[in-house]
């Protein structure tokens, strides 16, 4: 079996026809896998705790089983079918049960593995488009959406899927192709990825923008959530992007095993020095990707491009530094890059304004800041804060977070069902701060009553930002209903005395 697995590098093998397949979860990653298989002929049976009903028709459609079973044990029907290979979804973590049985008992793939091994389904050159792949505690989803954005200012059928929310399988089985695929790998993603074979992806470039600790809970520890995101580098063909302010990613690639002659291409805020993308003055240059990179370099774009754009703050420039690299490791030339800048508009619920009111208080929706890393860059682009905190913090700790940051604000609202962490951090650093609790338990009175406490304290001047640190789903659906309902409160207090407009934003949370 191993060696027919191996054989398994193209969407045109023979062997996939009657390959007998598990497939562990069924969200849309999940149902792409199903989808995919059935397509390339195996024999599927998809097992999860609870699904969709339409998911559940849309497999007896095409022609999958379903097993409804919870995974947290082995269920018994998948050691009666003992399938050639198991592939898991990237939410079932590695201490698993059912994961663990599959890891002793079958092969277990990722679906990034599938999608690196079919690729090839539609092809509009002469080989498989390839992938630029990027990681990252946090900017990874923005990053992503502007290096897409550089490609096809190039005029590249290029597409942003992965982690983003577009499953890669569903790209590649897109019966126009693309030219690039820019994926976004999460640490879970990365974990499943094969290290060696058929199935470990060589991306052109690749890119992990930065390391805190997050998602502890589900790698079992900081060393681990770390190696997973170092996998990104792996094999890398042209250019292995880091940041230069974060010496654990300049690590990652001291020690990845990559193609002969890929280069290390760094991105910083400051002055770049040979072989890395900076900024000069108000230019963001190129002195990685031109001839004479030691005497000189290629302007990419503007400060007043990133001011048009929404991408000014300290943070979301280096997401664009970021980009440009993987993009000009493509082949995009400098012009591309900054048509796509000033044309780029960021995502909701990422430091978005969203109204300022008469009295000249501003409020700030950040709700995708869902880890201390993130809240530290947004924390970081203002200055007199009232801060809303609080939620589902998975084993990360809050404490250095209020250690830096709690002194200095206005006052703190703090949310979530496990308020704990928060308030006694800021007892230890903050005593004086003024710490406000939301007690509503009702998720339609979190943000209304955390709204009329910030105000409380707010003053001219002062910057209310929702910047929670923590996941949401301890009560909310996701950082985007958080963010929407935080939005709405806002208007809603404010009765229309205010500059701003609601939004619509993204749905999913993703490590």
């Amino acid at each position: 079996m191993a060696d027919r697995l191996q054989g398994l590098d193209s969407w045109y093998s023979d062997g996939w026809k009657g390959l007998d397949v598990a497939v562990l979860g069924l969200g849309a990653t999940g149902f792409s896998v199903a989808d995919t298989l059935v397509e390339l002929g195996s024999s599927v049976t998809v097992y999860s705790t609870d699904a969709p009903a339409d998911s559940v028709e849309l497999l007896e459609v095409i022609g999958a089983r379903f097993v409804q079973t919870p995974l947290d044990s082995v269920p018994a029907a998948l050691q009666e079918q003992a399938p050639d290979v198991v592939i898991v979804s990237p939410g079932l973590p590695p201490h698993n049960a059912t994961v663990q049985w599959s890891v002793a008992n079958s092969t277990v793939w990722g679906d990034i593995e599938l999608a690196w091994r079919v690729r090839d389904k539609v092809v509009r050159g002469p080989v498989a488009a390839p992938w630029v792949t990027i990681t990252g505690t946090n900017g990874k989803t923005t990053t992503t959406q502007l290096t897409t954005a550089m490609y096809e200012a190039e005029g590249l059928r290029a597409v942003a899927c992965g982690n983003i929310g577009v499953p890669v399988l569903d790209v590649v089985r897109d019966p126009d192709g693309f030219d690039v695929l820019v994926v976004e790998l999460s640490s879970h993603q990365l974990h499943y990825m094969a290290d060696s074979g058929d199935g470990a992806v060589l991306p052109l470039a690749s890119a992990c923008l930065n390391i805190a600790d997050d998602h502890l809970e589900w790698h079992g520890s900081a060393a681990a959530y770390r190696a997973a995101k170092a996998k990104v580098y792996e094999r890398t063909v042209l250019a292995c992007v880091y940041n230069v302010t974060d010496e654990v990613t300049r690590a990652m690639v001291e020690d990845a095993d990559v193609v002969e002659g890929c280069r290390a291409v760094g991105f910083t805020p400051g002055i770049p020095g040979p072989g890395e993308v900076g900024v000069v003055e108000d230019v963001l240059c190129d002195r990685a990707f031109t001839e004479d990179r030691r005497n000189s370099a290629l302007e990419l774009a503007t400060h007043a491009d990133l001011e048009q754009a929404g991408l000014a703050s300290p943070h979301m420039t280096m997401n664009v530094l970021a980009a440009a690299a993987l993009a000009r490791a493509g082949a995009v030339r400098p012009s591309s890059i900054q048509s796509a800048v000033q044309a780029f508009r960021a995502d909701h619920h990422r430091t978005e304004l969203v109204a300022t009111g008469v009295d000249g208080i501003t409020w700030v929706d950040d709700s995708k800041a869902t880890n201390p890393h993130a809240a530290t860059a947004s924390l970081s682009a203002f200055g007199s804060v009232v801060w809303i905190v609080g939620g589902q913090f998975k084993g990360v700790d809050i404490d250095g977070l209020v250690e830096r940051f709690g002194p200095t604000a206005r006052g703190v609202v703090v949310i979530g069902t496990d308020r704990t962490p928060v308030l006694e951090a800021f007892g230890r650093h903050a005593p004086a701060v003024p710490v406000l609790q939301v007690e509503a338990s009702d998720t339609d009175q979190v943000m209304p009553e955390a709204v009329r406490h910030a105000a409380s304290v707010a003053r001219p001047g002062d910057t209310v930002l929702l910047a929670p640190a923590a996941a949401s789903f301890d009560q909310f659906g996701s950082y985007a209903d958080r963010g929407e309902r935080f939005a709405a409160a806002v208007h809603e207090h404010l009765g229309g005395n205010a500059d701003g407009d609601d939004t619509d934003g993204p749905s999913d949370e993703r490590p």
